[in-house]
């Protein structure tokens, strides 16, 4: 496996480094033969060479975050949507470099006209690096070990996977461990879900000892510990879970940062809003804002400003309630600014204020934060910092993302918090507003905290 392994990632690389290439040719030339001409004073061979090798590192910088890269882990589909996106992104910046350097505003057809050329390029690739690392590398032969509910709801995940993972059989942890060790000499990887912790501990030793690759679902306690700080203790390791996950001067910076881009983008945004408001308040008379009760750090109530996507009595009933999947509430203009997410834009003056952040877990109602505890009395902790805009669980997750793997998805961000991890959430942010899948609503059948609670299975 660790041949194999090696394998991947030299093949990744080779395909990772083509790509970029010729995408960088097409910019280059671009360069050299329209916008060096536009220059007062024009670049000759070695500043070609400085500002190609800056656009090849932003554009791998960008493709690395966006997974437009990772050949034979996604699907062609999402593998070619990354990748655009990346390189989009990428000539914005690059023509936003050309207009500084010229002092003016060159005509941007050329370099759309590269883009297009570097879609071609891109499609191409990703369908010939695929389909030959699928003949080169078959997908895993896994054992699925389980213990919990949900079962069916995991293995349909994997399914999505199909060309990475394969799995040949799922049996269900009982009493007998030792029969399951012969089970797992005979695969290739192991996924272990939702076990209880002292049968899933024995289990992950045996594989780690066989050098088997293991995945393994974690329980809430295995992602605090993951960010806990390592101290030595003289001779004796140990991990320490602060009484805050952030620090003084992150919680500072993290503000100043909140404060300078709400303004920003409250500038920027100030015509779109307008549009919205007026669009709104034409489609039936009723009020542009809606402002409901939410909670953050601390349980910290406040209200919460969106642009009203729903009729005016939508929850008259007074029974907080998710919205569903072709929610007759919704009016045909909150459909509209629901898809582009306009509706969240009122809530820049939220972070403004201090209410919430950038980024965060999301701020759920009182009541439903009430309902979700009965559940899962671990909800409690997404209020350690403070609710954002945009967070772990919205770039990673989808709206119908089971609320225990969202829970969980929160806490990742909280205990592993950085300023680095904060920009990157928000570049992804990006890439997720133009995913249809992230702003549906729960489906009928779906499974909610309200609906059916997890079993962690932590004892």
């Amino acid at each position: 496996m660790q041949k194999i392994q090696a394998r991947k990632r030299i093949y990744n690389l080779i395909m990772a480094f083509l790509i970029v290439l010729l995408e960088t040719l097409a910019v280059s030339y671009v360069w050299v033969v329209y916008y060096n001409t536009e220059l007062p004073k024009a670049y000759y061979f070695w500043g070609h060479v400085f500002i190609s090798v800056v656009y090849m590192f932003v554009l791998l910088f960008a493709s690395s975050m966006y997974g437009g890269l990772k050949i034979g882990s996604y699907r062609m589909l999402e593998l070619l949507f990354s990748q655009v996106i990346a390189t989009f992104l990428t000539d914005i910046l690059f023509y936003a470099m050309v207009c500084m350097l010229a002092y003016h505003f060159p005509t941007p057809l050329p370099l759309i006209v590269a883009f297009l050329l570097q879609c071609f390029l891109i499609g191409s690739w990703i369908f010939l690096a695929t389909n030959v690392y699928r003949g080169l590398f078959p997908p895993l032969d896994v054992l699925l070990i389980y213990g919990g509910r949900h079962k069916d709801l995991f293995i349909e995940k994997v399914k999505t996977r199909r060309h990475q993972f394969e799995i040949r059989e799922s049996v269900r942890a009982g009493d007998n461990i030792d029969e399951l060790f012969e089970k797992i000499d005979a695969h290739e990887a192991v996924m272990l879900w939702d076990l209880k912790t002292p049968v899933r501990n024995r289990l992950h030793k045996y594989c780690y000892e066989k050098s088997k690759e293991t995945y393994v679902m974690p329980k809430i306690m295995d992602i605090v510990l993951r960010g806990a700080t390592t101290l030595h203790f003289f001779d004796t390791p140990l991990m320490l879970t602060g009484s805050s996950p952030l620090e003084f001067e992150q919680i500072l910076i993290k503000r100043c940062f909140d404060i300078v881009f709400s303004l920003i983008l409250i500038i920027l945004f100030s015509p779109f809003m307008l549009i919205t408001a007026l669009c709104i308040k034409i489609c039936d008379r009723g009020p542009v804002l809606y402002k409901q009760v939410r909670c953050t750090i601390n349980g910290r109530e406040f209200l919460i400003y969106k642009f009203r996507s729903m009729i005016v009595e939508a929850e008259s009933d007074g029974v907080a309630r998710l919205s569903s999947r072709n929610d007759d509430r919704i009016t045909p203009v909150g459909r509209v600014i629901r898809k582009i997410r306009f509706d969240e834009l009122p809530q820049l003056f939220n972070v403004l204020k201090g209410d919430m952040s950038f980024v965060g877990p999301r701020p759920e109602r009182p009541q439903i934060i009430e309902q979700y505890k009965k559940e899962m009395p671990e909800f409690k902790y997404r209020t350690k910092v403070k609710a954002g805009l945009t967070g772990y669980a919205q770039v990673y997750g989808k709206y119908n993302t089971l609320p225990y793997d969202k829970l969980k998805l929160d806490l990742f961000y909280i205990e592993n918090f950085s300023v680095w991890l904060d920009l990157r959430l928000i570049i992804l942010t990006l890439k997720t507003v133009f995913t249809l899948e992230s702003t549906e609503g729960v489906s009928e059948g779906s499974i909610t905290a309200l609906k059916d609670g997890e079993d962690d299975n932590d004892e």
